[in-house]
């Protein structure tokens, strides 16, 4: 089961799951405290630790003094979304270090990329025809399990949308093809 934090919206007040208390506990235990608590922690309800309250607001929220060692917080990194150090999946090129990669391996692989891409494409324009064909200019052939006509105009309202959503994958393709260099959308075009 997964547990969600609570927020925390009042300065001084640390909340975390249980799992957590566990492992800061046990930090606490095995790593001498840097600086002596002046005041006492409190466990209030919803697993919120705090000790930025007085005796009498923490009695009036339910909260209980913990006795023993100090809570200590550990922060965790947070991943970056752009590893700069990472190796790149393609091309078994380390990153970084300003390698080049020679000319001839550059054609051949936007040839590979010109190729993947025409292919795709092609294979995008003949779902669009059959679509289209299907949709025949927005009078398809009704269907027997649309004996309700809703059924049968919401269908169509589906082909449309579909129709809209092919039609931009193939000018996305073009334009990507376009960006590859000349002669790719008079290709793709035919």
């Amino acid at each position: 089961m997964r547990r969600t934090m609570p927020k925390n919206d009042t300065p001084g007040r640390i909340a975390f799951p249980p799992s957590w208390l566990a492992v800061g506990l046990a930090a606490a235990l095995t790593v001498p405290a840097l600086q002596a608590q002046s005041n006492p922690v409190y466990r209030c309800p919803g697993n919120l630790y705090t000790d930025a309250l007085s005796a009498k607001e923490a009695q009036a929220r339910g909260c209980r003094t913990l006795d023993g060692a100090p809570i200590t917080v550990i922060q965790s990194s947070v991943p970056r979304s752009s590893g700069t150090a990472a190796p790149r999946a393609s091309g078994g090129a380390p990153s970084g270090g300003g390698e080049r990669v020679s000319s001839d391996e550059q054609r051949a692989r936007d040839a590979d990329a010109r190729r993947i891409l025409e292919a795709e494409l092609r294979k995008e324009e003949e779902a669009l025809a059959a679509l289209q064909k299907e949709f025949n200019n927005g009078q398809p052939e009704r269907r027997g399990d649309e004996r309700n006509y809703q059924k049968y105009l919401d269908r169509v309202e589906e082909m449309k949308a579909a129709i809209t959503r092919k039609e931009a994958d193939v000018a996305s393709l073009r334009r990507e093809l376009g960006k590859l260099g000349g002669g790719a959308s008079g290709k793709a075009a035919q």
